[in-house]
C-alpha cells in the first residue's frame, strides 16, 4: 500500500506521499483544491490518506473517496501521531512527514465524521447562534448609548424592544444615533424568526429530538445542538463518556493517595457544553413538580459548594439523563432522575 498525508491550509497546502518501505514518493506543496488534490493522489493506487480534522477536513475526504481512495481523519490531539516530530521546528514539511509516517506506521486515532444530516443542523444552528450575538451586540450597544445621556432602557424581549424605546424621552439627536441600530435590529429579528422556525420544524421531524425535549429544560434549540453534537450515541460506551465529550467533566490531576480536581475540561464543541448550562438554569428555576428531585440535588449542591458548581454540576447530569434517554429510546421520568 502507498500512504498520504495532507497538511491542509486555506490556500496551499503540503502534501507528502510514501511507499509502503517509506521511500518519498512525492512532497509538494499544492493549491488547496478539489481539482488539485484529486490530480496529486491520482497516479498512485492503491492508497491511504490521512489528514488532520479541521473546518475544511471533510470536503477533501469526500472528494478523494469518492475518487477510491481510503481517507482517513485523524484526531490531531493524539500524541503518538507526531511522536518523531520535535515540536521546537514546526513548519509544514516536517508536520507532513510526520503525519505519513504516522501513517505508515499506524500511528493516529481516527476522528469521528458527522453524518451529513447532522452536519447540516449543526450549521443552521451556528448561523443562528451568530444572528443571536448580533442582535445581542446591537441591543448592548444601545443600551451604552442611552446610558451616555443618562436614559436607561427597560428590560424585556428583544422582539419589543422598539416599543420599550418609545417609553423613554430621547433627544433627537440620540434619536439619529441609534436608528441605524433600530433599523438593524428590524432586520434581524425576523431573520432569527425564521432560523427558529426551521429548527423547530427540524425537531418535530426528528423522533430522537422529540424525546429529548421531554426532559426537563430542554427545548427545541438544546436538543438539536445536543443530538449534532455526539452525533451518533452508540459511539460511546457510558454517559460518563458522552459528558467527557462535552468537557462537563472535571479535570483531574492525581496520583497515589493524593486526589485532585478542578474546574470542568471544556474539550470538544462550546455549543453544547453551553446549551446545556443554560437548560440547567431553566430546570433549576422552573417551579415544575417534575423537576422536584433534580431541583432538590441542586439546592444541596448549591449550598456546599455554590451556584455556578451546581449548574455545571446539573448540566452535566442533564447530560447523562439525555444520553439514557437517546439510547434507551424512552422519554423522562422524574422518578428516575
Amino acid at each position: 500500500m502507498v500512504y498520504g498525508a495532507i497538511d491542509l491550509h486555506t490556500k496551499f497546502s503540503q502534501i507528502r506521499i510514501l511507499a509502503e518501505d517509506g521511500t518519498v514518493l512525492r512532497d509538494q506543496r499544492v493549491q488547496t483544491t478539489r481539482e488539485r488534490f484529486v490530480a496529486v493522489f491520482r497516479t498512485h493506487r492503491p492508497i491511504r490518506i490521512l489528514v488532520e480534522a479541521s473546518t475544511e477536513s471533510e470536503w477533501v475526504a469526500q472528494a478523494l473517496e469518492a475518487e477510491g481512495h481510503e481517507v482517513v481523519v485523524a484526531d490531531p490531539n493524539y500524541g503518538p501521531m507526531y511522536g518523531t516530530l520535535r515540536r521546537r521546528v514546526k513548519t509544514d514539511g516536517r508536520d507532513t512527514a510526520a503525519l505519513a509516517e504516522a501513517n505508515r506506521r499506524g500511528w493516529y486515532r481516527a476522528a469521528h465524521r458527522l453524518s451529513r444530516a447532522q452536519r447540516t443542523v449543526r450549521q443552521q444552528l451556528g448561523i443562528r447562534r451568530q444572528l443571536v450575538r448580533l442582535r445581542s451586540g446591537l441591543i448592548a450597544h444601545l443600551r451604552a448609548v442611552l446610558r451616555q445621556e443618562g436614559l436607561r432602557l427597560p428590560s424585556g424581549s428583544s422582539a419589543a424592544i422598539g416599543a420599550r424605546l418609545d417609553r423613554l424621552t430621547v433627544p433627537p439627536p440620540v434619536q439619529t444615533v441609534v436608528t441605524p441600530l433600530l433599523e438593524a435590529l428590524a432586520a434581524l429579528t425576523p431573520l432569527i424568526a425564521q432560523a427558529d422556525r426551521a429548527l423547530t420544524q427540524t425537531a418535530a421531524t426528528d423522533p430522537i429530538v422529540a424525546r429529548l425535549q421531554s426532559v426537563p429544560g430542554v427545548g427545541p434549540i438544546v436538543a438539536l445542538t445536543y443530538r449534532a453534537t455526539l452525533d451518533d450515541v452508540t459511539r460511546f460506551l457510558s454517559a460518563g463518556h458522552a459528558s467527557s465529550a462535552l468537557g462537563l467533566v472535571p479535570r483531574e490531576d492525581s496520583s497515589a493517595e493524593r486526589r485532585q480536581r478542578g474546574h470542568i475540561t471544556k474539550v470538544g464543541p462550546s455549543e453544547g457544553r453551553c446549551m446545556l448550562i443554560q437548560a440547567a438554569w431553566s430546570c433549576w428555576r422552573s417551579p415544575s413538580i417534575r423537576t422536584t428531585r433534580l431541583r432538590a440535588w441542586t439546592d444541596a449542591l448549591a449550598a456546599r459548594r455554590g451556584k455556578r458548581i451546581a449548574v455545571v454540576g446539573l448540566a452535566r447530569r442533564l447530560s447523562r439523563i439525555l444520553y439514557a434517554i437517546w439510547r434507551d429510546e424512552t422519554t423522562f421520568r422524574e422518578a428516575a432522575a
